[in-house]
Formats: structure tokens, sequence, C-alpha cells
């Protein structure tokens, strides 16, 4: 008999979570406010608040795993949105007894010197990076009590399918790429910085909830050597068969200056370390644990485009 999988989000890595699970013949709820539906055929849709934790723990009875993949796209709005939510689904996990799969990011280290490794120290001091450091260390607390089951696994700027110009770096100015227009990039555009294909994202966070000897620590997604944000864009651009275009870096008084009338830049601002010095992911200890190998590059770059054109005529 399968079993049943309760996904909340659904995001790219909610959808392609969903879809990996249904694919192998599993029961797959996906939680979102609006019950949208994701498009994977065979997924039954909910619409609940998440952050109601006894509606949520209501959802969770019977699953075997729990899988956070909301992602509240305004920054501004982390602060309100994400404690409530958290603890919500960290109560849900506790009282269904579902191995809660979090869906993590690079936040919670900071500025860092050298590749990223899971041993490091979630050191952050912008608010948002204290934020998701926060959630995984009360999720790690309740893991160590023996009061849940819970596995992080952290990720890069997403590529790939389903990553629309609202959330990721890169496809945020792809349109204007694919026009043969200039673009601007966060920070220096000149220093290699790891790209995660949110499908192997997926397939990790599955793996890793799968496998009780993987829990209680944070994994991190195999993703492609790192590139420079310029050789990235001109390598999706080359999947389109476009030329590469001028790429310009915003960074320093010229971001401040802009973050005075833009909120959203103003909190991009606090994070645009990432792109001044090099942001590379070690995903070794996952693909060695659960033998994935990131997708490939060629293929990364086609679906990342062929998605924006989709998105561009839908």
């Amino acid at each position: 008999m399968s079993a049943h999988h309760l996904v909340v989000g659904a995001g790219p890595v909610g959808r392609n979570v969903a879809a990996l699970l249904a694919e192998r013949g599993e029961r797959v709820t996906v939680v979102t406010r609006s019950g949208r539906r994701t498009g994977v055929d065979g997924v039954t849709h909910l619409a609940l608040d998440a952050s109601d934790a006894d509606a949520l723990a209501r959802a969770a009875e019977g699953a075997v795993a729990l899988y956070n993949c909301a992602n509240p796209s305004d920054y501004t709005t982390w602060d309100r949105v994400w404690p409530p939510l958290a603890a919500s689904l960290l109560t849900a996990a506790e009282r269904s007894g579902a191995v809660y799969a979090v869906t993590g990011n690079l936040y919670p280290y900071g500025p860092v010197d050298g590749p990223m490794t899971e041993d490091l120290p979630d050191a952050a001091t912008d608010h948002k990076g204290r934020l998701r450091a926060r959630m995984w260390a009360d999720a790690k607390a309740a893991h160590d009590a023996g009061r849940v089951r819970a596995v992080e696994v952290r990720s890069s700027d997403f590529v790939g399918p389903g990553i629309d110009r609202n959330s990721g770096h890169l496809t945020r100015v792809l349109p204007s790429a694919l026009h043969g227009r200039r673009v601007t990039m966060i920070g220096r555009t000149d220093q290699p910085h790891t790209f995660t294909d949110v499908r192997d994202a997926a397939r990790t966070l599955v793996a890793a909830a799968a496998d009780p000897g993987a829990h209680g620590r944070v994994w991190h997604t195999p993703s492609n050597p790192a590139r420079t944000q310029e050789q990235a864009l001109t390598d999706v651009l080359a999947a389109a068969g476009r030329p590469p275009v001028r790429v310009f870096g915003l960074r320093g008084p010229a971001l401040g200056a802009l973050g005075l009338v833009s909120p959203l830049l103003r909190e991009i601002r606090e994070l645009s370390y990432q792109f001044e010095r090099p942001y590379v992911l070690d995903g070794s200890a996952a693909r060695e644990r659960f033998g994935i190998e990131p997708t490939g590059w060629d293929e990364v770059c086609r679906a990342t485009v062929e998605a924006d054109l989709v998105g561009a005529r839908a």
C-alpha cells in the first residue's frame, strides 16, 4: 500500500517534490492557502492555512513525511509570516509523527570564506539569515529531544523548470536578456557562484526524508560547478540560441540609494554579500550518501530558458 506524503507549498520545489513522489506511486497531498493546482497528475490539492497548527496537524495524520516547501516570495514579509508558519509546521510534524523535511537555503551561514560545507556554523547576522537559522535550530532541538524526526536540505540560487522571474536571481534578468537588452545583476558578476537545479533540490529532500540515518542534520543539494553570474546567464542564452548581452553589477552606494525607495532592494542589499565574493556550495556529502548527481548543466540551461519562454507565452 502506498504511503501518504504531505507537501506544504506549491512553488517550484513543492511541485517537483509532489511530481517525484507521485511518479513513484505514492499518495501525495499538496497544501496551499488557495488550494491551487500544481498541474501534477494524481496529486490531491488541499486549501488550508498552514500557519493553523491544528488544521495542519489534522491534514498530516497518517503521513510518513511532511515537506516544508513553503517560501513567502515577498522578502519584506518574512519576519511576520515565517515564525507562525514554521512553528505550525514543526507542531504538525510532532503531533502526526511524520518526518519533518525542510527546504532550506544558505542564508543561515552568512558571509563565508571558501566552499560551504554542512559543518559550517549558522553565523548570519542579517535578520533573514538569523530567522532561517532559528527555524532549523528549533527543528533540530525538537529532533534531539526525540519529539520529531527532522532534516533540512539547503540549496543555492535556483535555476531549472518553474523558476520564474520572481523566484530566481538569474531568471529575474532573463526576459530582458532574451530581447538582447543589457541587464543589471546584484553585486559582482565575475565571482564564482553556485546555481542549483530545483529538481535536484527536490530529489535530495525526498531522499533525505526517506533515510532515517540522514535525519537530525543539514544536507546540501548536489549542484553543478560554480559559474559567475555572467557566465551562467550567457550559457542560458546560448541554450535559446541567443547571443551574450552586456551585464552590469549593482553594488555599494548605488544599491543602497535604490534601497531607500524600494523595500525589496533594501532587503536584497542585506544579502548582497553573496555576490561580492566566491559563493560556492559543496554538495559532496549528499552525493555520497544518496547517490545523487546534479542534473547536467546543458539540461539545466535548456530547462531554465524553456520555462521562461513558456511563462512569457502564458
